[in-house]
């Protein structure tokens, strides 16, 4: 029997990538695949064109806001796997109404009309930022929320939501937190992508603050592994962290992509001021997925990097235009 699977925010970055994996030659061979996108300005038709003809496939552009759009996609699924999201800090710096409304209301529309509709499974996609900063060790999942963006804030409130909904009526809800992702087709405003294509074009990177900020490093593929292990073998009401084990300081990461790029540091990195309450240190304890499921990152950051270093080298045809129209 095919499992079918509305899959929110799926033309983004990570979530058109597990799009393509799960309807993809090693993915599980039965399922069905809508996904449901506004197609803002992070959300691109091009990163679906790979399994655009699938049988199995479908696209609805449309709000998770809209509750009759949303109950009409529920009664035709089984599962969820939400991925849609606010996600930029900077932009949620400049303002967080936006990610108030897409990320908090937005989820809690899924969420009960999954619940009015009998999902069997739904999967909240979340972030380690909803955990705050850590100076030493790793956060594990009992760990309390402690967001200090209006962003993570926005992630931390809508896993709440979803929870409770478990909690309160027994919907089978999973939730996933995940830690900084990298690959190919991500939105050239975050700091790999942006990086890259800025020393392509011989242009300079900007390093916040010190450049001792410390980011735990995730390949989607190993994301979207952990995920596909959460929705077929997770359980009820949990949440499981999903981490990539390499954890670098932002000048670290520079220092690398600038070796990857082959350009020069004093040319090409420019100091600029720190963000506004820029978290010191995200790092999240595995253990839980590791034991339970199995889950254990398998791509090695470097070679990760140059993937991704080259697949931006070979597409300027996906990413120029994105940066033009962002003036990034």
């Amino acid at each position: 029997m095919t499992t079918r699977i509305l899959v929110t925010g799926g033309a983004g970055f990570i979530g058109s990538h597990y799009v393509r994996t799960v309807l993809g030659p090693a993915g599980p061979g039965d399922v069905s695949v809508t996904v449901l996108d506004k197609l803002t300005y992070a959300g691109n038709p091009a990163n679906l064109d790979e399994v655009r003809a699938h049988p199995g496939f479908d696209f609805v552009q449309g709000d998770i806001c809209e509750p009759e759009l949303v109950a009409k996609l529920m009664a035709e699924h089984d599962q969820v796997v939400h991925f849609a999201a606010e996600s930029h800090v900077d932009r949620s710096i400049d303002g967080g109404a936006e990610f108030v409304r897409t990320n908090v209301v937005g989820t809690h529309t899924l969420i009960d009309a999954a619940h009015r509709a009998g999902i069997g499974v739904f999967v909240h996609i979340s972030t380690d930022e909803v955990y705050g900063s850590v100076d030493e060790g790793s956060w594990p999942e009992t760990d309390p929320l402690a967001p200090n963006s209006p962003y993570s804030a926005a992630k931390a409130s809508s896993d709440l939501i979803a929870l409770s909904y478990h909690r309160t009526h027994g919907l089978d809800v999973r939730v996933t937190r995940c830690s900084n992702n990298y690959g190919h087709h991500h939105f050239p405003e975050k700091v790999i992508p942006l990086f890259i294509t800025n020393l392509l074009d011989g242009r300079k990177v900007p390093l916040y603050g010190d450049g001792g900020n410390v980011r735990d490093w995730l390949h989607i593929d190993d994301h979207v592994q952990g995920i596909e292990l959460v929705r077929t073998r997770g359980r009820a009401g949990e949440v499981y962290n999903i981490g990539g084990g390499t954890e670098l300081s932002n000048k670290e990461l520079t220092g690398l992509l600038l070796e990857a790029c082959g350009a020069d540091w004093d040319t090409s990195v420019e100091y600029v001021a720190d963000r506004k309450g820029h978290d010191r240190r995200y790092s999240v304890d595995c253990t839980k997925i590791s034991r339970e499921l199995g889950y254990e990152p398998r791509k090695d950051f470097r070679e990760g990097l140059a993937e991704t270093v080259r697949w931006y080298r070979d597409n300027r045809a996906w990413w120029e235009p994105l940066k033009e129209r962002a003036a990034l």
